[in-house]
């Protein structure tokens, strides 16, 4: 790797003419020089194309039809020139240095690691005006404020984690594994992500170096909380995918992780059905197996056989690199 990589940020927006520009200016004011932006523009019908004139050549501007943020993303991969890939949602934040200790964590862990993973500040997650920590949503709890994540298929077979904000990839694995699923409306970062564990242990930073703003108000993640059915059949299809993967490297414990996974999936999955069908008697046994299986996914996560990290620390890593910001620091008002 270059002593200084050149790292290409990817950021698609849609109708967010009002928000984008702050975002633009969050990645500019980033430690590290070496970034190109990229901004997709994904069909927007408000005056984005306008707005964004401003910067002329500092960004490299591109406008498709309407096709979503993975078909925005897969052609900004294809535009970029970068050796290390970052993407970012034209509402949210970073901490200033949050490249920079990203890349140079990729450095000292050497080629064989795929990509670098940050906590993030998840801003009034629920709409009850608290803040919550990724790495706490997905019960990670590494030993040191960095180092090597060894078991990263293990445990995204067992939940989702925060990840296309809190990212940077090197461009060769992600180019192999061939970038986003256009196919899913949602979860595109999950499949992501499990095809990407597969090409090497990860690097990963505590500290929560990206902030997710809390979603905009035509915020895909909104609209997957609101479309349950749909939502239930992504993650199905990302599990099935993955359970194949791990049917073709041999991995029983990850297989067998996934079918229970899958298992739980297609119960939602009928019980959206049920409860959608307007049947009174199915509605009610269906809730009752429902609360069952929840109370019994909830002993599993605490249970000893749940996939905790395993981690080691990357030797001769700059210290003082290190919590250069303090976590709530990056916040934006």
């Amino acid at each position: 790797m270059p002593a200084q990589p050149l790292v290409s940020v990817i950021l698609p927006t849609f109708n967010r003419a009002d928000v984008v520009c702050k975002t633009i200016d969050d990645v500019f004011r980033q430690t590290y020089k070496n970034i190109e932006l990229i901004v997709i523009d994904d069909g927007s019908t408000d005056n984005t194309q306008e707005v964004l004139q401003r910067y002329g050549n500092r960004i490299q501007l591109f406008a498709q039809a309407n096709a979503g943020p993975s078909a925005a993303r897969n052609w900004g991969i294809e535009l970029s020139r970068g050796d290390i890939i970052a993407f970012q949602d034209s509402d949210d934040f970073w901490a200033t240095t949050k490249i920079e200790r990203q890349v140079r964590l990729l450095e000292r862990a050497g080629d064989s690691v795929p990509c670098c993973l940050c906590n993030m500040l998840m801003k009034n997650l629920h709409g009850d005006g608290k803040d919550r920590y990724s790495f706490d949503i997905s019960l990670l709890s590494p030993p040191y404020e960095d180092g090597l994540w060894l078991n990263v298929t293990e445990v995204l077979a067992s939940r989702f984690v925060m990840f296309n904000q809190a990212a940077a990839i090197r461009r060769e694995p992600l180019e192999k594994i061939g970038g986003f699923d256009t196919s899913l409306k949602y979860l595109e970062d999950y499949d992501l992500s499990m095809r990407l564990s597969v090409e090497g242990p990860w690097a990963f930073i505590t500290d929560p170096l990206s902030i997710w703003a809390g979603g905009a108000t035509n915020s895909l993640s909104r609209e997957a909380e609101e479309d349950g059915i749909v939502l239930s059949e992504c993650t199905l299809k990302t599990l099935m995918r993955a359970q194949e993967e791990a049917q073709r490297r041999g991995d029983k414990k990850v297989e067998q992780q996934l079918r229970g996974g899958i298992l739980s999936c297609r119960r939602s999955w009928n019980a959206l059905h049920i409860a959608k069908s307007g049947s009174w008697n199915k509605r009610i046994m269906e809730e009752l197996r429902s609360s069952f299986y929840r109370y019994r996914n909830g002993a599993i996560r605490r249970s000893p056989w749940f996939p905790r990290m395993k981690t080691i620390r990357i030797e001769g890593f700059e210290p003082d690199m290190r919590r250069t910001n303090p976590p709530l620091s990056a916040l934006r008002s």
